[in-house]
């Protein structure tokens, strides 16, 4: 039995403990990976920021929220879409797998300025 459980359970039946606080550590294998988080933007017509440079095979999280209305994205080139609403943030996970610049744009109709909503994905090495 771990010491520290083994001190919580004497202390519980001795009836000297009032408040336990838990530290919980992350595993040996996760330390220090800490998770990147690529924050967009998107209202009528824009996304921002507009362009976004990321490195082959880095893994990053795309938080993706609406200032006004449903809107979409998609990233054609790597097979992302996602329908981003106004109640919360939309995540995508995404690992780049090959280097270039690509498009990334809005798939649901919001407005006269529609088909001006897009941006650019660098993928360098």
């Amino acid at each position: 039995m771990n010491i520290m459980i083994r001190t919580v359970l004497i202390a519980i039946l001795l009836g000297g403990l009032t408040s336990i606080t838990v530290f919980h550590n992350k595993p040996a294998s996760s330390a220090g990976a800490e998770e990147k988080v690529i924050k967009i933007t998107a209202k009528k017509f824009e996304f921002s920021p507009k362009e976004i440079t990321l490195k082959k095979g880095e893994p990053v999280v795309f938080e993706i929220t609406s200032e006004d209305r449903t809107h979409g994205f998609k990233l054609r080139d790597f097979g992302l879409r996602a329908e981003v609403k106004t109640s919360e943030p939309t995540r995508l996970q995404f690992t780049p797998d090959k280097t270039g610049e690509f498009t990334f744009s809005c798939d649901v109709v919001c407005g006269g300025g529609h088909a001006e909503m897009f941006g650019k994905l660098v993928v360098t090495d």
